[in-house]
């Protein structure tokens, strides 16, 4: 029987781009896996803790330590910010609490973010799917720098059929969570930073393995009239084309 893989959806994905869900299961099984999904899950806090709330981040944290401990199996996660939440910031939550520090600790060692899964995990050298023309790949910043992330998602990309893959210098896209609405000037200088290295690279479509960035460039690439569409990783490997729904 294949190894039980639990998905871990996000918020984002689950609310705006259900279809990037699809796409991770299909992915994830592809690679001979059977894929799980809690759906008692729920938010894993980042919002609130980013913006300083950690008692509400605690409650949902603990939330999301009491659903995925029950689950068995690896816990993929289409995203490096929630997932860097979960591996990274819980443990901060909660550094000086002797019950939910352990159980932080146990849930942070079976998370993975998808390529870093795909690549890392389950060895996977042909992912499939197929793209003809120019790819540019953005490297998120939790991806990246938070985890570590870089090689994996190039990787899986440069083994598309027919892709032609261009990464883009690793610098944030503006969004940032509450940081755009917070900042939301400074949000748009670096927002005509990232647009002005995609139509600089010629790219046909930007990938990038977190919906929360695409959304931010491929809003403001359709604003201004742009042809180019962003794409989460999952659904170039799944086949099921460019652009966010």
């Amino acid at each position: 029987m294949p190894e039980i893989v639990q998905l871990f959806a996000t918020c984002l994905v689950d609310s705006l781009f259900p279809e990037v869900g699809e796409a991770t299961m299909e992915v994830v099984e592809s690679a001979g896996y059977t894929v799980s999904f809690a759906a008692d899950q729920t938010c894993c806090g980042q919002p609130a803790f980013n913006a300083g709330y950690w008692e509400e981040a605690r409650r949902m944290a603990q939330h999301t330590i009491d659903v995925m401990s029950g689950t068995i199996g690896p816990i993929v996660i289409p995203s490096g910010s929630c997932t860097a939440m979960i591996r990274h910031s819980y443990k901060e939550l909660f550094g000086d609490d002797p019950i939910w520090l352990p159980r932080a600790r146990e849930l942070a060692a079976r998370i993975y973010e998808l390529s870093e899964f795909l690549v890392d995990v389950a060895g996977v050298v042909d992912p499939g799917g197929s793209f003809h023309g120019m790819l540019a790949y953005h490297p998120s910043c939790h991806l990246a720098r938070g985890l570590g992330v870089q090689k994996q998602p190039l990787a899986l990309l440069r083994a598309v059929p027919g892709a032609q893959v261009t990464p883009l210098e690793q610098e944030c896209c503006g969004f940032g969570g509450i940081f755009a609405v917070d900042h939301p000037e400074i949000s748009a200088e670096m927002l005509e930073r990232r647009l002005c290295a995609i139509e600089e690279c010629g790219a046909e479509a930007v990938v990038g393995a977190d919906v929360s960035c695409l959304m931010h460039m491929e809003g403001a690439l359709r604003k201004s009239g742009s042809p180019v569409r962003c794409a989460h990783l999952a659904q170039v490997l799944a086949g099921r084309g460019i652009g966010l729904r």
